[in-house]
């Protein structure tokens, strides 16, 4: 029993008690030789008996019918010894019989507890000698009670039925989505792989070829570039399509080559490589590495790395010729990383400037947010811009150790 219900019950029980002690003061006393007080101290005892009932629900069920089945064998064998002979009330039955007929419905096995209404609904209504005063007060005071608590528990019982249903469905509503998505993007990786792969690997096979076929040098060397470029698009191209047909990437896992791969996409080699590619195009990068990439789960370490290469990917789309501070700062408890760049030296190329939908740092911040770190992206004083991210170094849940073996618990 709680500390409410307690509460409650002990209201209840004085409020009765004034009740009983009002009647016995403005009616007649009783005349039997128990005395003129035997009514009242009969009442108050039930009514206090009425703070156990939670507790002792079939002990105090039945005081409340002896108590009842008292007052009818004193009305029957010895009128006036523990009622008055005119009392102020139709009641026949103790004061607390409502009060107790809800406990009993409540607390009390169903068959149980009606077997007991019943009893004191006959006495209430003194079926044997039915009248029009005695008779409708007793069926008011112990069946009526009875049937609205009963239908209020019937009520709430269909309406948490009602509520398991619609959660049940709205489970089910899920499903069906989460399965129309997975088909959709099972849909999708295929359409990926049999037209974007397919041009792809085409275009990787004209620049071998016109790698080894032209005579000019410059040539041959923007010819081996394009190649590595579209065998490294092939390569992501291939985790996603993964990670679009299973809901997890292939770099997720850690067995021969592919483990190698990810190492190689998230450690500190990479992000050098990424700054080499932008110096190479005239972008200046100044590059601070700090601390040990090891501490990190694969997952953290190549989310790091997308952050930078969208970084420095919109330096070269919106702000060429600048210089860019980029910092990664690996720690025990995560990684934090910046990317800032301040204002451009030439004009931004229209094609590439106009080339960005916005969906990559829309993406990252996606991604990041699932990781349990924070993303922001915000212009600075100058005509620069700032990127910059703080990740967690593993993914705490079960599901993110089991994916990924890297992670730590």
């Amino acid at each position: 029993m709680s500390k409410a219900d307690l509460v409650a019950l002990t209201a209840t029980a004085l409020a009765l008690s004034g009740l009983d002690v009002a009647l016995y003061l403005l009616g007649q006393r009783t005349s039997g030789w128990a005395g003129p007080q035997a009514w009242l101290v009969l009442q108050l005892v039930l009514d206090v008996s009425l703070v156990a009932v939670w507790r002792f629900p079939r002990t105090v069920s039945g005081l409340c019918v002896a108590g009842a089945l008292t007052m009818l064998a004193g009305d029957l064998f010895s009128p006036g010894l523990l009622s008055p002979l005119d009392p102020l009330t139709l009641a026949t039955v103790p004061t607390v019989t409502p009060v107790l007929i809800v406990a009993m419905i409540r607390l009390l096995d169903r068959r149980v507890a009606l077997t007991l209404v019943a009893v004191l609904a006959v006495v209430a209504t003194r079926v044997w000698t039915p009248s029009w005063d005695v008779t409708p007060f007793g069926l008011v005071s112990t069946v009526l009670p009875a049937l609205l608590i009963m239908y209020v528990d019937a009520r709430k019982e269909l309406l948490r039925s009602l509520r398991d249903r619609a959660e049940r469905a709205e489970r089910e509503q899920t499903l069906l989505a989460e399965q129309a998505r997975a088909q959709e993007r099972r849909r999708l990786a295929a359409e990926m792989h049999d037209v974007v792969t397919h041009q792809l690997s085409l275009m990787v096979l004209h620049a071998g070829a016109l790698g080894v076929s032209s005579p000019d040098e410059s040539v041959r060397a923007a010819a081996e570039e394009i190649r590595t470029a579209g065998t490294k698009a092939l390569d992501e191209l291939r985790d996603l399509v993964g990670v679009l047909r299973t809901n997890q990437s292939e770099m997720d896992r850690a067995d021969g080559k592919v483990a190698e791969r990810v190492d190689a996409a998230a450690g500190m080699d990479a992000l050098r490589a990424l700054a080499a590619e932008s110096e190479a195009v005239g972008v200046k990068v100044r590059l601070e590495l700090d601390g040990d990439p090891g501490l990190l789960s694969p997952t953290i370490s190549r989310t790091a790395h997308r952050i930078v290469q969208e970084g420095l990917t919109n330096v070269r789309k919106h702000a060429p010729g600048s210089v860019v501070d980029t910092e990664v700062r690996y720690r025990e408890d995560g990684i934090r990383i910046r990317v800032r760049n301040g204002p451009a030296s030439a004009r931004p190329d229209p094609v590439l400037a106009g080339s960005g939908s916005g969906a990559g740092l829309a993406g990252l911040r996606q991604r990041v947010d699932l990781l349990g770190g924070s993303l922001r992206a915000r212009p600075v004083p100058g005509g620069g811009f700032e990127l910059g991210a703080i990740l967690p170094a593993y993914v705490p849940t079960a599901e993110g150790a089991r994916d990924d073996p890297g992670s730590r618990r």
